[in-house]
């Protein structure tokens, strides 16, 4: 597993540059006007506007929103590890580490924290406020102000908490300010990202819940209330949800590199300042760039603030023309380019919850109606590929099931024994077995189309007789004594420009087998609100793109259960074999690349099977950036956020004399 995953940087780095191929730019000269590029200051353009969810996946995000998390919140228990492939304690926070298993045969992680750790208002961060987080994820009270309370499900005694039953977690215990244990449950594990089950970022309960505090009373830990405050949902309603003050859009007192000094929702702008009381990643990196803006940009303007300097960094550029437009700025001189992989994709989610959209026959028809390739053509060009399953052309099992990547497996030396190089040539076949052509591919064929829909019980007109393709607009089916017919609404980005190429690429077609389609545009948060189902969903589809964690674990995404449908499940699809599947795929021992890869392609055939979404295509990210950003490392990042740390302003690319790095060793401690 260390070794694949190390080599993944590098060859993420080939994909894209062998995606970027396009034809020379013609490259104009200099304009005369040098640009005033600022040194204190940095602008970054997002085309995904923010949505103001800053703290927390309890309310929905999207990809703008998690970057403004990862610049406000930090010193998470646990970090991704590039060399290891896999999650690791961030030795900036953790001085120590033990693993041990309990009487029933839980495991228990017990975590010795550093001393040295504080908020952005000077404020201790201790141990206390780790258990906090864990129990503001699963509070009642979070789930009557309508935020999802799904997380940490693998804790004991999580689940007696959420529900009510319970005032404690009893699998969370702190024993000092600077040391607490996490208990997991045995029938969780084995977890393929043993160490994610640590990933607990500390929020500070003086400002979420003033006058409250943690304890614990030897059984676990609880919310105490305060002699002049409640926990109660009313509190976190006023603390949390306010539009103008709420922690939720206004996180005011953060652990992060930089704090929030604006937003404007309307405006779609998040201003920031350093964090004085940062002390560092794990690497001992600390920003120095002293202000920065986030700000919305459109598709039509954003290259020319860029060569105006009036955008400095222009993150996630995916479309062809754009892309093409940025490497001309490139070859003036006005602009760095960087390129990475995607790790998720662009698709059409359904609302399986609808009467229509409910059906695998209909929404399969309206893949075969999807001239998808033409569609990629049109939008991203060379840039991008067709994906036909769940997964991003940046995630290392695609790569490995594409043969992009070798097995991690050690070849036999020539001591090898027989027996030793039979076993390796076993294991190779079986890798070899892993291939994305056992996917279904869901090409343009309206006959098939049509055939799915007949087969479906779509033979019916407006009037109850039998459909006539020649003479008849809409197919309908009598659905429980109820003439229903394939009328359906596609919701998309109101910023988004697809509305004509979706037109001539799925609608148009899919009026020949008689179903209609209205596209309808949407500012993003009300998109948001209907794909997070957060209000009753009139829409049958909607067209959006998300990037996946590190950690690919989408159980809770296609739980069958009541409690995660909405913000977790976002289609609605109810199938216990998809659920299982997911479930499986996590279930497997760390380093067991092997068996997790076979589970990720079983979980993908299946959900190709049901296409609870139309998955579009996989793209190569372009970052383009003002000349004197330097050392932006974001093919080594998860994020701009993250990378834009080690970053700097300045006309010379002589990276600055570094502070001494803080160590990064797992002490294991008894």
């Amino acid at each position: 597993m260390k070794k694949l995953l190390a080599s993944l940087l590098a060859l993420t780095m080939m994909l894209g540059a062998a995606l970027a191929i396009a034809e020379e730019p013609d490259v104009s000269p200099e304009p005369t006007s040098p640009v005033a590029y600022s040194y204190d200051e940095l602008t970054v353009g997002t085309l995904t506007p923010l949505s103001g969810r800053f703290f927390t996946d309890m309310w929905g995000a999207n990809t703008a929103d998690l970057d403004v998390r990862m610049l406000l919140h930090a010193y998470n228990l646990v970090e991704w590890k590039e060399a290891q492939g896999n999650y690791g304690i961030d030795g900036s926070v953790v001085s120590g580490l033990a693993v041990t298993a309990d009487d029933a045969g839980n495991r228990v992680y017990t975590v010795a924290l550093y001393d040295d750790l504080q908020y952005s208002d000077g404020t201790p961060l201790t141990a206390w406020d780790y258990a906090f987080s864990i129990l503001l994820s699963a509070a009642p009270e979070v789930a009557e102000i309508g935020g999802a309370v799904n997380g940490a499900n693998y804790i004991v005694g999580i689940d007696a908490y959420r529900a009510g039953e319970a005032d404690m977690i009893a699998g969370v215990r702190v024993y000092s300010d600077y040391q607490m244990s996490i208990t997991v449950k045995s029938e969780y594990l084995p977890f393929f990202y043993e160490l994610a089950l640590m990933n607990v970022t500390p929020y500070p309960i003086h400002v979420i819940a003033p006058g409250c505090t943690v304890a614990d009373d030897g059984q676990g830990v609880f919310v105490r209330d305060g002699e002049q405050a409640a926990f109660t949902a009313e509190l976190l309603r006023r603390t949390v949800l306010d539009e103008q003050t709420g922690y939720l859009s206004h996180p005011s007192v953060v652990s992060g590199p930089y704090v929030l000094t604006a937003y404007d929702s309307a405006g779609g702008t998040a201003s920031f300042a350093l964090n004085p009381y940062y002390k560092g990643n794990s690497k001992g990196a600390k920003p120095s760039i002293a202000k920065l803006t986030v700000k919305t940009v459109s598709r039509d303007a954003m290259l020319d603030q860029l060569a105006r300097g009036e955008i400095g960094l222009l993150n996630k550029v995916t479309s062809a023309e754009a892309i093409d437009g940025g490497m001309e700025l490139a070859g003036q001189g006005l602009a760095n380019t960087s390129n990475y992989a995607r790790s998720g994709h662009s698709f059409i989610s359904f609302s399986c919850e609808r009467l229509a959209t409910s059906s695998s026959a209909v929404r399969k028809a309206i893949a075969l109606s999807f001239d998808k390739d033409a569609f990629i053509a049109q939008t991203v060009g060379n840039y991008g590929l067709r994906v036909d399953g769940y997964y991003g052309i940046g995630q290392w099992m695609y790569q490995l099931a594409q043969g992009a990547l070798a097995a991690p497996v050690e070849a036999p030396g020539e001591e090898a024994t027989a027996e030793e190089r039979a076993a390796y040539e076993e294991t190779m076949a079986l890798y070899a077995q892993i291939s994305m052509s056992q996917l279904p591919v869901y090409s343009l064929d309206l006959e098939a189309a049509a055939h799915l829909l007949e087969e479906d019980g779509w033979t019916l007109n407006r009037e109850g007789k039998a459909f006539d393709p020649a003479a008849d607009d809409v197919r309908c089916k009598e659905i429980d004594g109820r003439l229903t017919a394939l009328e359906l609404t596609m919701l998309y980005p109101s910023d988004n420009d697809m509305a004509d190429v979706m037109g001539t690429t799925l609608v148009d077609n899919l009026r020949q087998i008689g179903v209609a389609m209205t596209l309808e545009a949407r500012p993003f948060p009300e998109l948001l609100k209907a794909y997070y189902r957060q209000e009753e969903r009139t829409c049958d589809m909607i067209y959006m793109a998300t990037n996946f964690a590190t950690v690919f674990d989408p159980s809770a995404t296609f739980s069958t259960e009541d409690a995660y449908q909405g913000t977790d499940n976002r289609t609605g699809i109810q199938d216990e074999q998809l659920y299982a599947l997911a479930v499986a795929m996590r279930q497997c021992e760390p380093g067991d690349v092997l068996t997790y890869c076979q589970r990720w392609m079983a979980f993908q055939q299946r959900f190709a099977e049901l296409l609870p979404t139309i998955p579009v295509y996989s793209n190569v990210y372009f970052d383009f950036a003002e000349p004197v950003l330097q050392n932006y490392a974001i093919s080594a990042s998860t994020s701009w956020a993250q990378a834009i740390v080690s970053a700097y302003l300045s006309d010379s690319a002589e990276v600055p004399e570094d502070t001494e790095a803080l160590g990064e060793d797992e002490i294991i401690f008894e």
